[in-house]
This record gives structure tokens, sequence and C-alpha cells, in this order.
């Protein structure tokens, strides 16, 4: 099950690394770092930095990566929506009243 936080992950590092999902991103930084030469020649994906392929072979994932289809999903509904949506979906935070008065 892909949802599973407990199945195993091959490293893209080192291939003998296999990792529960739940640490994987864990594991890619301290990986990386143990190992400057190989993290070096791959490249991270766009859409998933979890994706680490060969800077050869990254436009061909960029392709087929099935964690595109959510980022287009998003830019299309974004763009869908009136400009006014745009603004009323976006935060409603506001800072709360001060007693300070800085120029006393």
């Amino acid at each position: 099950d892909m949802l599973d936080p407990e199945r195993l992950i091959q490293c893209p590092l080192v291939k003998h690394h296999r990792i529960r999902a739940r640490r994987f991103p864990y594991h890619l930084v301290k990986c990386k770092e143990s190992n400057p030469e190989i993290a070096k020649k791959l490249a991270t994906c766009p859409f998933n930095a979890r994706h680490l392929v060969p800077q050869a072979d990254l436009s061909k994932h960029i392709m087929k990566c099935n964690d595109k289809a959510f980022v287009e999903q998003d830019v299309v509904s974004r763009f869908s929506e009136s400009p006014q949506e745009q603004l009323n979906n976006g935060s409603t935070w506001q800072a709360p009243p001060s007693a300070e008065d800085w120029e006393t």
C-alpha cells in the first residue's frame, strides 16, 4: 500500500539502504550529506523532493511523474477561479490589536 508509513522504500543514493516510508525524508537528507559524490550526480524532481533521479533522466522523469498531476490540477483550479475568489481563498489572519505606542 502506497500510503502505509511502514512500507520499505529503496534509497536512490545507496541501493542497499531500505528505509521505512515515514523516515524516508530524514534519511535522504542524511544520506546526501554522507554521500556527496553520489548526490551531486542526482537531480531532484520539481514535483516531489523525494524523487531523486540521475540528472540525464530528469526530463524523462518529469514527463511521467505521478505527482505532476497534483501540481497541474492545483494550477488549473487557480486559473479557473475569478480574482475575487482567489482573494477570498487567501489568509484572513489579522494582527491582534496592540496597546503599544511606538511614537511615545
